[in-house]
């Protein structure tokens, strides 16, 4: 299992997870560590600034006590994902999907060759990203994934 963390100008942080491993609320953690020395290193302007979101789905792990008062303690913001809405998680239709095109028949060496995706690219992934959060707002919920905005 690949976990990819990203924002507009591109991936910042990915990690394996062993085969067969669970991603518990320890595992998470350990993950989330790993992402801030991440941001410290490749966008030390956000990190100085702590003017960073996180933004995950509503897996378990994620919601879990444990990790809740890490990203407290480390004043880490969240942007909360609404339940029964995995249509509104970016990584869903961009980048996991343009990764899996790319990658499809092809033999790497360098898990880096295969994360470069174009600024463009991670740049219209947010933009569709807020445009479904704009459409979720204002229908109150009531939307469906392909439908289209007014």
């Amino acid at each position: 299992m690949l976990i990819v963390f990203f924002d507009i100008s591109g991936v910042v942080h990915h990690e394996y997870i062993p085969k067969g491993q669970t991603v518990n609320q320890h595992v998470y953690k350990e993950v989330l560590i790993h992402l801030q020395d991440a941001i410290r290193c490749k966008r030390p302007e956000l990190w100085s600034s702590v003017d960073y979101y996180l933004h995950h789905d509503n897996a378990p792990a994620h919601l879990a006590l444990k990790v809740h008062n890490y990203l407290a303690k480390n004043r880490v913001f969240t942007l909360l994902q609404p339940p029964y809405s995995p249509d509104l998680a970016p990584s869903d239709f961009c980048p996991i999907p343009k990764l899996k095109m790319v990658m499809k028949g092809q033999c790497y060496d360098d898990v880096d060759a295969v994360l470069r995706i174009s600024r463009e690219s991670v740049e219209q992934c947010m933009q569709a990203w807020v445009n479904r959060l704009d459409h979720s707002i204002s229908s109150s919920g009531c939307h469906f994934e392909g439908d289209k905005s007014d």
